[in-house]
């Protein structure tokens, strides 16, 4: 292919394509009023057939703006999931020729609505936010500051864009499956329930129980475990019990290595089944049966909500699979 075969179309392109002047697909393209509909549907239709994407940091420029940066907070940028979906949002950016710069709050809301705010005061006013479990209603107080939230929804923004995960469902699957090895007394792992994500989560864990006929049993749910090492603790607490579980169903990826390490010093093999993809998740014997999910399209749905702004809320819902490893597919024992 040669190098002009290869270049990105322009709005010229577009121009000659659709049969109209440059500067009515400017006009287009820039969204600006009193174009004519028969016009814009054949500049749109151009734009499809050529593929052509619009260039956000020229059109900054152009109007006398600095290059466009968006930010992202997160909880804690050492955790694989975190990392993962920081490298997606910055590709996801780069694409509208965006930089991203990062912050971590650490599990601390003081600390994130710092970062905020920081960010804001700095000039980035287009913000995507993995949000902690406290009250985001104080983001009112910045009307002009975009803001997106990723993987959970905010307590008290009514009016928020959203991208999460189909995590009910993802609950649900991965319970279901324990529940088709012959598990009926499977162990819940999670994190703060204040979070939507977790709260779905758990919502998907009950209605599978329920489905199936068994009771929550609640001496078998763990909450607010944050770190593998608590986590480990726990799974080896609940193994002790007079009736222990068979199955474990861990709602992120911190709780399925703690479960991991767990059993390092146990003779028990239970089985389990975590949400979210993780490194060497494959390597280990057996491997680990997982939730996953598409972390690129998650990231590329906040920044298209970021770059589009548009009046009332707006979720995005990204689809969940389970991929089975082994972990998940134990039988209790004396079951085949």
């Amino acid at each position: 292919m040669s190098t002009a075969d290869a270049r990105k179309p322009t709005m010229a392109d577009v121009a000659r394509h659709a049969g109209v002047s440059l500067k009515t697909v400017s006009r287009v393209v820039n969204q600006e009023p009193h174009v004519r509909a028969s016009l814009q549907q054949r500049v749109h239709e151009a734009i499809s057939a050529l593929g052509y994407r619009r260039n956000e940091a020229a059109a900054r420029l152009a109007r006398g703006a600095s290059m466009m940066t968006l930010g992202l907070v997160m909880e804690n940028i050492s955790n694989e999931f975190y990392s993962r979906l920081a490298a997606a949002v910055e590709a996801a950016a780069a694409d509208h020729e965006a930089l991203v710069v990062f912050g971590s709050y650490e599990e601390s809301p003081d600390k994130e609505r710092m970062l905020i705010e920081s960010m804001y005061a700095r000039g980035v006013d287009s913000l995507i936010v993995v949000p902690s479990a406290a009250d985001h209603a104080w983001l009112a107080e910045h009307p002009n500051l975009r803001t997106v939230f990723v993987d959970r929804v905010p307590r008290g923004l009514e009016n928020a864009d959203v991208v999460v995960l189909d995590d009910v469902r993802g609950g649900r699957a991965a319970t279901d499956h324990l529940l088709a090895r012959g598990h009926r007394r499977i162990a819940l792992i999670s994190d703060d329930e204040g979070l939507s994500s977790v709260h779905d989560r758990t919502t998907g864990y009950r209605a599978a129980l329920d489905a199936a006929g068994l009771a929550a049993d609640e001496a078998l749910v763990v909450r607010g475990v944050f770190d593998p090492w608590r986590v480990a603790h726990e799974v080896a607490r609940l193994l002790d019990l007079a009736d222990p579980p068979t199955a474990f169903f861990a709602t992120n990826n911190r709780a399925a290595i703690g479960i991991l390490q767990a059993l390092r010093e146990r003779p028990e093999r239970p089985a389990y089944v975590g949400f979210d993809d993780f490194a060497l998740a494959d390597v280990f014997s057996p491997g680990v049966t997982v939730v996953r999910y598409d972390v690129a399209r998650l990231a590329r749905g906040a920044v298209d909500l970021l770059l589009n702004p548009a009046q009332g809320s707006r979720r995005v819902k990204v689809p969940v699979e389970l991929v089975a490893r082994g972990s998940g597919e134990i039988t209790p024992i004396g079951r085949r």
